[in-house]
């Protein structure tokens, strides 16, 4: 199964009043640890989505710029949803793609590999591949080709949720760290995390 990855990185951060990419955890800026990971786990194709000041963000990364794609949302105050699928347009042809949001915490490519190994072995039943964690679930979402078409043809009203929604009988859930379900919004979220990630608290 050919896989890609879609990374938003479109966004303003604006509760955070900083790029959220650019916060270091563990001494390792955001973006960095999401692209690494990516790079180690067995995807095929990445694509990241800049939008707001993106010229910062493509000077954070110049150096693996040889290995992966980057498209511009101009329509990035639309949402997610417009991200994305300024994404998927240039990953079309593959047979699966991860929707990842660039500010995650930590992206294990253990856990990767195990949602799409998911979806091989379920291919008629795994349209959609979830992490899971005490019952809540997370990110990075795997989407099976079939769906493409319905996330291009999204209008700007819609969500990737309604995706999500309309096919919760055919999403298929994989045990995952507490990470896949935490989010890093404000400063306050970020003092917070940062401090359990140094004591060993969140990996």
């Amino acid at each position: 199964m050919i896989t890609g990855a879609v990374v938003l990185a479109a966004g303003k951060s604006e509760r955070m009043g900083q790029n959220k990419l650019l916060l270091r955890l563990n001494g390792e800026r955001l973006i960095d640890n999401i692209l690494d990971a990516l790079a180690a786990s067995s995807i095929d194709e990445q694509v990241v989505v800049l939008g707001h000041k993106a010229d910062e963000v493509i000077e954070a990364i110049k150096p693996r710029l040889n290995r992966i794609k980057i498209t511009i949302n101009k329509d990035y105050e639309q949402g997610m949803a417009s991200s994305f699928q300024k994404g998927l347009q240039l990953l079309s042809h593959v047979d699966a793609v991860f929707l990842v949001l660039g500010d995650e915490l930590i992206l294990d490519p253990n856990v990767l590999r195990l949602m799409i190994k998911q979806m091989e072995k379920n291919r008629g039943e795994a349209l959609i591949v979830s992490p899971i964690h005490k019952g809540k679930k997370g990110h990075p979402l795997l989407f099976q080709s079939r769906l493409f078409n319905e996330i291009l043809n999204l209008k700007s009203s819609q969500t990737i949720r309604h995706v999500v929604h309309r096919h919760a009988d055919k999403l298929v859930t994989v045990e995952a760290p507490e990470w896949t379900i935490m989010d890093i919004d404000t400063p306050e979220d970020y003092r917070r995390i940062s401090d359990l990630t140094k004591k060993g608290h969140i990996s």
